[in-house]
């Protein structure tokens, strides 16, 4: 059985708010509500006033907080605590996002202080960001996104969410559209259809998802792939790699996610090379974690291929924990993972928490996601001086965490595959009213300060600068399965691994000022939806960007 270390009271403070954070790589230096902090609710509830907007003056965030143009009533399910709620206005509920944005967000002061009065609150919180762009003339913030807090916990506390079991690569999400499967869930409705990798979309309930533009067309559509319910069975049609045609119907359900997959261990020339497909940083990951470095460990690997590049993040914690089983304890011993940057209104505090900002240390041992505090039991490690990395666009968040906290204590990363998202910032994500907001609140650094990396880590057969890794360009290979030595990401780690030297047939990755970010992809698919439907466009920025999930105590 896993016993709970006894710490003391400012230890497990300090362990426990490490686990709260989120974000490229987030974490935290204190504990982290899943709903905001609200005053006392009176026994009988009374309707505010409406609050009112004047420029360039922010009332404190506790007059609107939790006041909600329709509060929810009775226990949180995954609180057990009742609902904070009480009566308000949707103006206090734009003024909430108003007062929280200018008390957390990274770039405050970079954002536009338009009239609330002018839009819903959700199309309010929208705006409530930079408009600035990085050094490659990109968006700064990619990465600003609410869902339903009811969808976010789902997914964040149990790795459970509603679909076929799907990843999809948007490769054109207008007319001719092009969607390729990515990877199906083990266990899946679209695994159990035997939907193999590199499939792509032709027809989704006779409609031709291809070419059809028709506003009947589009809703048939959507609703096809993003069904509102459990038990919805839709006609899929695909083109397989060979040319060939797979027509199934397939029935939604409650996927539990795969956070680890294709653990395997490969002979190679230079000796045992560990490889595995790791997708999301969730609190449910840790035991597969923990299994598949044990399989390494027990199997003697000297190498190891992580693959993440469709990873879009997690738990700073888990992050840590991973790179620490990749480095072990002489290489991590009093070094940081990583540390919080926040806004120039709190240089020593987080704004978020109010505790004082504290390094992430590399995690040794496992974790008590459920409680928030560490075990004795001892995590698996392999003390490599040296990682390969596959990475693509959607590589994000607590996965360039990893990367740069390796190289920041000298561990060799040889990233394989094309530039990563650049995202070296973070969020706590925070409710209101049924809806989670997350905003840009920090930047991580790591042991030896370094951050910038907002335009992705990039590979290159000469690194001159911290986002440059030394590696391979190398596309991703839809003709071969996930683990395959012959899929052309992990072919060229190998070969890497013999000769030191890229494949010939390698090819450049599209330009950054090209690359289109996850979340731009995300909005882009507005072309196939009517603009209402803002529940698809969410789900599938959340399939894509995968959001930052932080574990609540």
């Amino acid at each position: 059985m896993i016993k709970v270390c006894k710490l003391s009271s400012v230890a497990l403070a300090v362990t426990v708010s490490l686990l709260a954070g989120c974000g490229g790589g987030g974490g935290s230096s204190s504990t982290t509500p899943t709903t905001p902090t609200t005053p006392t609710t009176p026994t009988t509830p009374t309707t505010p006033e409406t609050g009112e907007w004047e420029a360039g003056v922010y009332e404190s965030q506790s007059n609107f907080i939790a006041k909600c143009a329709s509060p929810r009533t009775g226990i949180d399910p995954f609180t057990g605590e009742p609902y904070p709620d009480t009566q308000g206005t949707a103006m206090d509920e734009k003024l909430w996002l108003r007062s929280w944005t200018n008390d957390t967000y990274l770039w405050y002061d970079e954002v536009p202080d338009n009239n609330p009065e002018n839009f819903s609150v959700l199309g309010y919180f929208d705006q409530l960001k930079t408009t600035e762009l990085t050094p490659s003339n990109t968006p700064k913030d990619n990465f600003h996104f609410s869902q339903a807090t009811d969808e976010y916990n789902q997914l964040s506390q149990s790795g459970v969410s509603s679909g076929y079991g799907f990843d999809w690569e948007f490769v054109n999400n207008t007319p001719p559209r092009e969607l390729v499967v990515r990877y199906t869930e083990d266990n899946s409705p679209a695994a159990q259809a035997g939907v193999p990798r590199g499939a792509k979309l032709t027809r989704v309930n006779g409609v031709d998802f291809v070419n059809d533009n028709t506003q009947s067309g589009v809703n048939l559509i959507n609703a096809g792939l993003f069904p509102e319910n459990a038990g919805t069975t839709v006609s899929f049609e695909f083109e397989l790699q060979d040319g060939s045609t797979l027509s199934t119907e397939i029935t939604s359900g409650d996927i539990v996610v795969s956070p680890v997959q294709n653990v395997k261990v490969l002979d190679t020339a230079s000796g045992k090379m560990g490889y595995f497909q790791f997708n999301t940083f969730i609190r449910t990951a840790q035991e597969g974690l923990i299994g598949a470095f044990n399989q390494f460990v027990d199997e003697n690997v000297t190498e190891l291929v992580i693959d993440l590049r469709y990873n879009g993040g997690g738990l700073l914690a888990l992050a840590s924990q991973m790179s620490y089983m990749v480095a072990g304890p002489s290489q991590t011993n009093n070094a940081t993972f990583e540390t919080l940057r926040f806004n120039d209104k709190n240089p020593t505090r987080n704004p978020v928490t109010g505790s004082i900002i504290r390094p992430t240390p590399f995690y040794s041992n496992e974790i008590d996601y459920v409680e928030g505090v560490l075990t004795d039991a001892v995590l698996p490690s392999l003390s490599l001086t040296r990682v390969y990395v596959i990475t693509t666009g959607a590589t994000c968040s607590a996965s360039e965490a990893v990367m740069n906290a390796l190289s920041g204590i000298d561990v060799e990363v040889v990233q394989i595959g094309s530039t990563t998202c650049g995202k070296p910032y973070g969020f706590y994500p925070t409710d209101n009213c049924g809806e989670t907001y997350f905003t840009i609140q920090f930047q991580g650094v790591n042991n030896k300060g370094f951050g910038d990396y907002a335009d992705g880590f990039m590979p290159t057969t000469t690194p001159n600068f911290g986002f440059e890794l030394p590696g391979c360009e190398v596309q991703d290979d839809f003709t071969k399965g996930l683990g395959d030595p012959e899929e052309g990401m992990l072919s060229a780690a190998l070969q890497y691994s013999e000769t030191g030297t890229c494949p010939v047939v390698a090819t450049s990755v599209q330009p950054i000022e090209e690359r289109a970010s996850s979340h731009a992809q995300a909005e882009s698919l507005l072309s196939i939806q009517t603009p209402d439907e803002r529940k698809e466009a969410l789900f599938l920025h959340n399939k894509i960007n995968e959001p930052i999930i932080s574990e609540p105590k």
